[in-house]
């Protein structure tokens, strides 16, 4: 039984190994594709509508108005300070 196990760790850990590699190579190869897909991501305004059909074609919307609970007592201790 003993040699089961560690026949079974050894063959998740090449599998684990195998899976490290394949993203390194992956990431290595894509490289300048992702760079410049994590930038223009970074440089995006999630406010804008990227179509500009609408009457407010360039004109940012204002903030979302969700916030969670904590967000609101944070706010709330600085606004009674």
């Amino acid at each position: 039984m003993g040699q089961q196990r560690s026949s079974g760790f050894k063959s998740a850990l090449v599998v684990a190994g195998g899976l490290a590699f394949a993203w390194l190579t992956i990431e290595m190869a894509f490289k300048p594709f992702l760079d410049r897909l994590r930038d223009s991501v970074a440089k995006s305004d999630p406010g804008r509508d990227p179509d500009g059909d609408g009457e407010d074609a360039g004109e940012t919307s204002e903030p979302s108005s969700f916030a969670s609970p904590s967000s609101e007592e944070g706010q709330a201790g600085k606004h009674e300070k």
